[in-house]
């Protein structure tokens, strides 16, 4: 994983599902909310320990491995 993301993954927080760093916040919620025609805003209000730069980070780096030709 890079180590740049603001993402963790250890057994012993969620299992080793992967959340945002220093949350137990999946990252999997972010893109559910997302596809669920919810606001990122919305997102963060609801899970307020994740910061605003993290889940732009995230996304940001979605959509650069997504467009990047291979």
């Amino acid at each position: 994983m890079n180590a740049t993301l603001p993402i963790e993954v250890d057994p012993e927080i969620m299992s080793g599902t992967p959340v945002f760093r220093g949350t137990r916040v999946p990252v999997q919620s972010l893109f559910e909310y997302l596809e669920d025609g919810l606001s990122l805003d919305e997102f963060l209000e609801c899970f307020p320990t994740v910061q605003k730069a993290d889940a732009i980070a995230l996304l940001e780096h979605s959509k650069h491995e997504l467009l990047t030709p291979a």
